[in-house]
């Protein structure tokens, strides 16, 4: 009978051979989610036994690693600010990176929130409205709809929350995670390129527009690693400079933005200059400015109307 250490040695020896930079990982984790552990009870034990049938059910995710599958699709799912999300080919596989833009989110809904707090016009106002355009498997949403409700922030009363995407595909998808984490009454999802159809009046406009929109260059999707080759090429390929959809985005923001709201749009750590530029251009008079990452890489292009800058 097989034992760990013995399957991932041999699996280790096989994605090395072909190509996986992450080759160890790779087979680690693999291997943990057939036998439904973590990686550090396979690492504590390797001389476990593995059953036949487990054994085959690696050798299957192992072929589909070797012809580039990204680990996420083949598990089934993907960590993402501390949640589990269910992916495949349907949807992007949602990046650590992109969690930026949810703790941004989360903070300029909070300073939303806290502004409000006493007014006594807040009943009148209405609660915050949050649009998440592009949404994909709805990982922003939901990971912010989960961060507002540990926080004790009704939905209906004090957020309203959006997801948009034109894939119904990816809806699916977005649903199906938000039922997975009890935030499905909570998010409201709609079929539409980026916001949702119709220019809102003034009192319906959103207070936060999030975005993670295709932003890699059209002639660079090709040189990506192969596993980027399974996901949908719509939501990665962002025209021949990268912004073609966030200039899109940005042209319909003075009739959907409310007046003292933001919109926060991920950005390519390239396009730290070229992204508030193109702002600029199509809105003159407004507030620009990018957010950095961890790594002190532009990642959060900050909108919002008034005082240039």
């Amino acid at each position: 009978m097989a034992t760990v250490g013995g399957l991932l040695a041999e699996g280790v020896a096989r994605l090395h051979a072909a190509g996986s930079e992450s080759a160890r990982l790779d087979a680690e984790v693999l291997l943990a989610a057939v036998l439904g552990s973590d990686r550090t009870g396979l690492l504590a034990h390797p001389e476990r036994d593995v059953p036949a049938e487990a054994a085959g059910r690696y050798e299957e995710a192992l072929d589909r690693r070797e012809a580039g599958e990204p680990v996420a699709y083949i598990r089934g799912f993907k960590e993402f600010f501390g949640l589990a999300f269910s992916v495949d080919r349907r949807a992007l596989i949602p990046r650590p990176e992109t969690e930026r833009l949810v703790e941004a989110g989360l903070a300029a809904v909070m300073e939303r929130l806290a502004a409000s707090t006493g007014r006594a016009d807040r009943d009148a106002r209405g609660p915050v409205r949050i649009v998440d355009a592009g949404t994909g498997s709805g990982a922003v949403a939901i990971s912010l709809a989960v961060e507002l409700r540990k926080r004790r922030v009704e939905p209906g009363r004090d957020v309203e929350i959006v997801a948009t995407d034109v894939s119904a595909d990816a809806l699916e998808v977005a649903r199906e995670n938000a039922v997975g984490h009890a935030v499905a009454d909570a998010i409201r999802f709609v079929e539409s390129d980026l916001l949702p159809p119709g220019e809102p009046a003034e009192g319906e406009r959103f207070d936060v527009i999030l975005a993670n929109l295709p932003y890699v260059l059209s002639g660079a999707i090709d040189r990506l690693p192969i596993a980027a080759s399974f996901e949908p090429r719509a939501a990665l390929d962002g025209g021949d400079d990268g912004l073609d959809v966030v200039r899109r985005l940005l042209d319909r923001l003075p009739g959907a933005l409310a007046g003292g709201g933001v919109a926060l749009l991920e950005i390519g750590a390239d396009q730290g200059e070229s992204a508030p530029a193109a702002a600029r251009e199509l809105l003159p008079g407004w507030r620009v400015s990018v957010e950095t990452d961890l790594a002190g890489l532009p990642r959060i292009l900050c909108v919002s109307p008034g005082g240039a800058t």
